[in-house]
Order: C-alpha cells, then structure tokens, then sequence
C-alpha cells in the first residue's frame, strides 16, 4: 500500500496545528506575559517570542519523531486510524507542555507580586500597630496605653 499520501496528510495537519496554536498562543500569551513581567513589556515580548520559537520547535519536531506507519498498515482505515492516533498523542502532549509552561510562569507571576516583609533579627520587637480612631461621636478619653514587652519562653 501506498503510504505517502497519509504521510503528506499527517504532515499537513501536524504542521496547521502548530501554526494555529502558535498564533493564539502568541496573542493571548502576550498580555499574561506582561502581566507576569509587571512594568517590563519589553521583556514580556521577547519572551512571548522566543516561546512561540520554542513551540514550533517543540511540536513539528515532536510530530515528525512521533509519526511512523508500519508496514502492517494494509488499508485505508487502518492508514486513517494509525494518523488519528498520532495527532491525538501529539495534541495531548502538547497541552501538558503548555500546562506545565503556565503553572511556571504564574509561579513566577505569584513570586514577583508578593511583598513580604523580611523578618526581623533574634531579640527584636515589632511594635504593635496604632488603635483604630473611634467615631467622633463616640470617643472616650483613655489614658495612652503602653505595650507589654514580650518575654522569653522559660
């Protein structure tokens, strides 16, 4: 049986795929990357870019390793079940890579928004943050209040 056909048709197919998830990747991926890279668009784009080259390197050559038809291939169907099967690996690992891409970078995104304080050196007090004004309505003259030092564990 003639099997060039169904290589031409795999081919084909594996390469629209990769072009059209390169695009919507490429336009949404932009504006999460420069979420991700707050106040460095410019890095945001090269990166956008150099994902995008990383993705049809990835997948095209993921497709041709992937993609074999054995000489038991013997009808067509057989030709088109084999062909399903392959897109069908191709296009779930290829959402797992993706996956695994976003979870770094909102990881990344998650570091970069945090602002934690860093902690105070042994033997250093944090003082405790001023009473909440009352109501003018409702106020009370108190006498200023002192806080109580922090004692070590016995």
């Amino acid at each position: 049986m003639n099997l060039i056909p169904y290589y031409a048709v795999y081919i084909a197919s594996a390469l629209a795929i990769t072009i059209l998830l390169a695009r919507t990747l490429f336009a949404n991926g932009a504006v999460f990357l420069t979420d991700t890279f707050d106040g460095r668009p410019e890095l945001a784009s090269a990166v956008n870019r150099l994902l995008v080259t990383g993705f049809f390197m990835l997948n095209l050559g993921y497709a041709l390793w992937l993609f074999h038809l054995d000489s038991s291939v013997d009808t067509s169907t057989e030709a088109v079940d084999a062909l399903s099967t392959y897109l069908g690996v191709l296009l779930v690992s290829l959402a797992v890579v993706h996956f695994v891409n976003l979870l770094v970078f909102n990881r990344i995104r998650a570091h970069s928004r945090s602002n934690l304080v860093p902690p105070l050196p042994p033997g250093d007090l944090v003082a405790p943050p001023p009473p909440a004004p009352m109501p003018p309505a409702h106020r009370v003259a108190t006498a200023p209040t002192v806080p109580a030092p922090i004692l070590p564990a016995p």
